[in-house]
């Protein structure tokens, strides 16, 4: 036994083998160390020979396995199932063992370790220098998304929309340890190298083989090698761990990098498009506010939608134009809700059903969610708006799959066990009727032989009767001995009588003796057969499913427009960003009694493409300038947004470098990940992006910040570069000075009223500069104590008195110049002013004179 153990788990040295002993898994020497460990279950030993060492090994009960490889597999290992394939009471010598599947984090099935609405997405990255094709499959769903990226930052970015559980990549990109190192990182995901590298003969064979194709083409598959070598990662990787055809894979969506927005990582972190920065949380993100989706593929798909907004505005119309019509349309909202509430997750379900693994309780909820699909048939046909006639001629409403379950499988007491019987209706076979009818009535059925027996002999004294030796028998006593027909078999003499059997009533007597285990097997034979039909239709149901999450996606996003008072917004072609009335959607929501305070947004590429934005800390830029690019992201998935009027020209790109944040495990500080993101920026903007950019350069010295920053917008803001419709919130009020520089530039400020000491925050974006900063105030509704602030007011006055005495040496008229020019009074002139100032050229010798000036030029290049 244990060379058969070792001979399985040299093919699966990475991971721990669940070997099928009886009813245990039984693991064994480093993997039994392992498991014990990380499941905290005790370690014991056997004998491994006559010289007394012994060999570690724990187990865990079959019938509870799915908890502990759970348990595995969210800690980061993989798990192989090694299952006895015979009986061992019919097997001559060790029972044949063998791996039956392989459970990694990209490839878990059991719905209790998934979130019911988020993918679990296993990808497969191909790649040569800055070129990579990456795949993208869950496992559960049958879904597959393949597309090709140029650059590192591009992968990640496009690794990002999918945030995968499981990463394969190819050996190039194995060994690029910089890329490695990154998507681990960045990910929260196992990653490890493709067992077998791929090619693309391979690669293309096995692909042709999996959708029985005769060429790409009919997948709309590009040529590209790389595309076609990360499919064929994936689904080798699907070959390896699952041990068998995987029938509900059957489509591969294919989509170039221009087809949706571009948000990079930075971004649907800075944004809170899924998640909480802080908590990882959904609660507090822009999904947390429009899901409220009934079914579990509707909440996966709100999740794509949010994740990739389009950029088509002929698409984006369309999914308006049916959000309008459900917004306009309670009662058909409602009653649609309704509908979807009865719908449980046919496309898991169907998952299960694919991998043979479904349970007969999954069956029967399939069955019911298809019976609600004639009624999402009848609501789509009251409907108007172009999406929901698409949907209406698409549905298939299924009564064959739902007709087929219902006559076959009981829903009444429904086992969850395949092995324990009961799951086959009685009428659906002839042969489970009649095993069940001699499990539960067998002693009948004998009383019934015994009965004709005495009819048919005359024998008055004629019983039947059991014992273990002989089985069923039939009795009859000494004196009718001679009236026993010839088809009666002696078995047993007594002293007042014979005993017999007959062929029927041995033939009963198997049928009886084994009706309990025939009539298990017979139902598993049917129940198999069942599945196997249903799996056959999966290209069937998944259309329908994909229809019916559709319609909870737009239920959903008309659901929140009324409850939120949102509007339908106007998606074009044009750089207009008009937004009248906008707000925060998430903040709105979570203020608890507090207004929201909402306000105007006019951007283009022509006379207001940058809105230089300033006020104190606290006063709202940052929320002000999240919600534009928010709500943008809103418009372009379909949504309705939180304004009184919108129009939104498209964007392809939304970019953000928001707050200040270090990267320690990566070895980055503050500034360094403040210009990583700015950099990206600057490398992929385009003039249809949408720049948000909070407090640039303020990770570093005022004199390099403000440099950077002054850098920064100009690059912007000049056409020949980028010319982006660009929001930038800064506290370097010099800033301000480009609005009457740079063509396009204007300055916003947020409104404040300063009562004495206090300070109001308006929430209002009005035109012009800051006039102050109010920093010290802020400080002081931060709680900082009341001598601190004080003392920093003291200080303020002492620098703001120094400055206004040499205020002059900056604030001199000076003749126009295009260069750069900064005209404000810093630090740097502060100083040599001082030290000027407080010269007596009079006294001075020689020498003295060449030191002190030396100290000067010493201050000027500093």
């Amino acid at each position: 036994m244990m060379r058969q153990y070792l001979d399985v788990k040299k093919n699966y040295p990475d991971s721990i083998l669940f070997f099928r002993m009886g009813d245990f898994y039984e693991m064994f020497l480093d993997d039994a160390i392992l498991a014990s460990r990380e499941l905290e279950i005790a370690l014991t030993s056997r004998s491994k020979g006559e010289d007394g060492e012994k060999n570690p090994m724990c187990g865990v009960p079959y019938h509870a396995a799915d908890a502990y490889i759970d348990k595995l597999i969210a800690k980061g290992y993989k798990v192989a199932i090694c299952e006895q394939l015979e009986d061992p009471a019919t097997a001559k010598g060790i029972v044949k063992r063998d791996v039956i599947r392989v459970v990694t984090p990209g490839t878990v099935i059991n719905s209790k370790m998934l979130d019911e609405k988020k993918n679990n997405f296993l990808c497969a990255v191909y790649g040569h220098k800055t070129t990579f094709g990456a795949a993208f499959s869950d496992l559960t769903t049958g879904e597959v998304f393949v597309t090709s990226v140029s650059g590192r930052q591009r992968l990640i970015d496009e690794i990002a929309r999918y945030s995968p559980t499981e990463i394969v990549v190819s050996s190039e990109v194995f060994k690029n340890t910089k890329l490695r190192d990154e998507l681990r990182y960045r990910f929260n995901a196992s990653l490890e190298m493709i067992s077998a590298e791929p090619t693309r003969d391979s690669c293309e064979h096995l692909i042709y083989q999996w959708f029985h194709i005769t060429d790409l083409s009919e997948l709309h598959l590009s040529e590209d090698y790389f595309t076609v070598n990360a499919l064929g990662m994936i689904l080798m990787h699907f070959e390896e761990t699952q041990k068998m055809q995987i029938g509900h894979i059957k489509r591969v969506s294919a989509y170039s990098e221009n087809e949706f927005m571009d948000i990079d990582i930075f971004t649907r972190r800075n944004l809170e498009i899924t998640e909480t920065m802080r908590s990882k949380a959904k609660k507090g993100s822009l999904l947390w506010v429009l899901d409220k989706t009934k079914t579990a593929m509707g909440g996966r798909l709100m999740r794509s939608f949010v994740e990739k907004p389009l950029i088509d505005c002929a698409q984006i119309a369309k999914r308006h134009y049916a959000v309008s019509e459900l917004f306009e349309a309670t009662d058909k909202r409602e009653q649609a809700m309704e509908v979807l509430e009865g719908i449980y997750d046919i496309e898991r379900l169907l998952g299960k059903i694919s991998c043979k693994s479904a349970s007969p309780k999954e069956m029967i909820s399939l069955k019911q969610s298809l019976q609600n699909l004639p009624q999402v048939e009848f609501l789509l046909s009251g409907l108007k708006a172009p999406l929901f006639r698409q949907m209406y001629e698409r549905i298939d409403t299924l009564e064959d799959i739902a007709e087929l379950i219902d006559a076959a499988i009981t829903e009444e007491d429904t086992p969850i066990s395949l092995k324990d019987g009961g799951i086959i209706k009685t009428g659906y076979d002839s042969q489970v009727d009649e095993f069940r009818n001699l499990a539960e009535n067998g002693q009948s059925e004998i009383a019934k032989i015994e009965a004709r027996e005495k009819e048919l002999t005359g024998i008055k004294t004629l019983r039947t009767g059991y014992n273990r030796v002989f089985g069923y028998y039939i009795e009859v006593s000494k004196s009718y001995r001679d009236s026993v027909p010839d088809r009666y078999i002696r078995k047993q003499t007594l002293t007042n009588g014979e005993r017999y059997i007959t062929e029927e009533l041995k033939e009963l007597e198997t049928k009886v003796l084994g009706a309990s285990e025939f009539l298990k097997a017979r139902e598993y034979e049917l129940f198999c057969g069942i599945r196997d039909k249903v799996a056959e239709a999966a290209a069937r149901i998944q259309t329908s499913a994909s229809v019916v999450a559709h319609l909870d996606v737009i239920c959903s996003l008309s659901e929140v427009a009324v409850k939120n008072g949102y509007t339908m917004p106007c998606v074009d072609a044009s750089d207009k960003i008009e937004i009248k009335g906008g707000r925060h959607p998430v903040v709105e929501k979570m203020l608890d009694d507090a207004l929201f305070v909402p306000n105007d947004t006019s951007l283009d590429c022509g006379d207001n493409r940058m809105l230089i934005i300033t006020g104190p800390n606290m006063a709202g830029k940052s929320t002000y300038m999240r919600q534009v690019a928010v709500i943008v992201l809103m418009a372009q998935i379909g949504s309705f947004v939180p304004a009184e009027s919108c129009r939104i020209g498209v964007c392809d790109k939304i970019f953000t470098r928001v707050g200040a944040s270090d990267d320690l495990s990566a070895g980055q500080s503050t500034f360094m990940v403040e210009m990583t993101e700015v950099a990206q920026i600057l490398k992929h903007a385009t003039k249809r992006s949408l720049l948000v950019l909070d407090e640039i350069g303020r990770g570093t010295s005022t004199y390099d910040g403000l440099s950077i920053a002054w850098a920064v917008s100009e690059y912007i803001a000049n056409k020949k570069k980028i010319g982006a419709r660009t929001l930038f919130a800064t506290h370097y009020h010099e800033l301000t000075e480009l609005e009457n520089k740079l063509d396009g530039v204007k300055n916003y400020c947020i409104a404040c009223k300063k009562r004495g000491d206090d300070i109001i925050f308006l929430r209002r974006i009005v035109k012009g500069g800051a006039d102050e900063s109010y920093g010290i105030e802020v400080s002081a509704l931060a709680g900082l104590p009341k001598e601190v602030v004080s003392r920093a007011k003291e200080i303020l006055a002492k620098i703001d008195a120094k400055e206004a005495d040499v205020s002059g040496v900056s604030k001199q008229p000076q003749e126009e110049n295009t260069d750069f020019q900064i005209g404000f009074t810093d630090i740097k002139n502060n100083r040599l002013a001082e030290e000027l100032s407080g010269l007596d050229v009079t006294t001075l010798t020689p020498i003295e004179a060449l030191n002190k000036l030396y100290e000067l030029v010493k201050i000027a290049n500093e």
